[in-house]
């Protein structure tokens, strides 16, 4: 007996099966050209400095980055003195790109996330249209 894309969608998730398919085919070998692709749309997308992006993706040992640069990035601590915060849409593809990586793409690294993921989180617009 195996779990099926329905057994998903009306037990579990409640997550539609019908949809756009979820395909990333950036990113799938680590080169120099796709690093720099990386850490452009990390800064584009997150809205954070190239020289952020590149410090981070350099510590991440990939083309990834580590879930606690998120979680320190877009949830600081209560009490914490930051004026300045990211525009809304960063804030919440960085939300997403957490969320996703912690529950439908968790890999066995559990602190990694796939810079591919937030390829799909470009267009804020489409992520409801995803199967």
């Amino acid at each position: 007996m195996s779990i099926s894309f329905e057994d998903v969608s009306i037990f579990a998730l409640k997550i539609p099966v019908t949809g756009k398919v979820v395909a990333v085919e950036n990113f799938a070998r680590y080169t120099d050209e796709s690093r720099s692709d990386a850490i452009k749309l990390v800064s584009k997308l997150l809205g954070v400095s190239i020289e952020d992006a590149e410090e981070e993706v350099n510590i991440s040992k990939g083309l990834t980055v580590r879930k606690c640069w998120l979680k320190s990035r877009w949830c600081p601590k209560a009490g914490a003195r930051n004026t300045t915060y990211p525009p809304v849409e960063c804030t919440a593809r960085a939300y997403l790109l957490y969320l996703l990586s912690c529950t439908l793409f968790a890999d066995k690294s559990g602190s990694q996330v796939s810079i591919a993921l937030l390829k799909l989180l470009e267009d804020l617009d489409d992520v409801g249209k995803y199967a």
